[in-house]
């Protein structure tokens, strides 16, 4: 599990930079639309569709990496006042709804994905048509790589509940 524990952190970090490089050159498309549309009267054809598509993207490229370094939505008002093993318990009643929650989200994904792939599906119209196959994919793989990284928060928060542990605090090395 520990060898499992790695390859996910290792690939949440690398899809984290990825969308951190992705956003980075998104700027640019905006700053170059912006400047086009004002001094030229001439907007970067396709801009709505890359952002929009690309926005999807950045988050679902960042879910897995979000889970594993605890940055997701937690409120521990009354789970912080019981003992080390209930809060554990209740670490693992969370972990188990994000796996269901992303693992549904993963499922219901894949059949439209592969409907993109194979119908050619494209955003916007005219002179600049995007292809919605890759955010599609991306849809699924981040799901599938969020509902892996609450697998493993289930089972670590198991194993200290059965131990009397307080839950586990994940941070993924930087």
């Amino acid at each position: 599990m520990d060898m499992l524990r790695r390859l996910n952190d290792r690939i949440t970090q690398s899809l984290l930079v990825l969308a951190a490089v992705l956003a980075f050159l998104l700027c640019f498309l905006v700053v170059a639309d912006v400047v086009g549309r004002g001094a030229f009267n001439s907007p970067v054809k396709g801009t709505t569709e890359i952002v929009s598509l690309s926005i999807v993207v950045i988050c679902f490229l960042q879910a897995g990496f979000a889970i594993r370094s605890g940055g997701m939505l937690n409120v521990d008002m009354f789970v912080s006042k019981g003992s080390p093993r209930t809060q554990s318990v209740m670490a693992c009643v969370a972990a188990l709804a994000g796996l269901v929650f992303f693992g549904l989200i993963c499922y219901g994904s894949v059949e439209g994905a592969m409907h993109a792939w194979t119908s050619n599906e494209f955003e916007g119209e005219g002179a600049m048509r995007v292809p919605v196959w890759p955010a599609r994919f991306v849809v699924v793989i981040g799901t599938f790589l969020a509902s892996v990284s609450y697998l493993l928060m289930l089972l670590q928060n198991l194993d200290n509940a059965i131990h009397g542990r307080p839950p586990a605090t994940f941070s993924t090395s930087h």
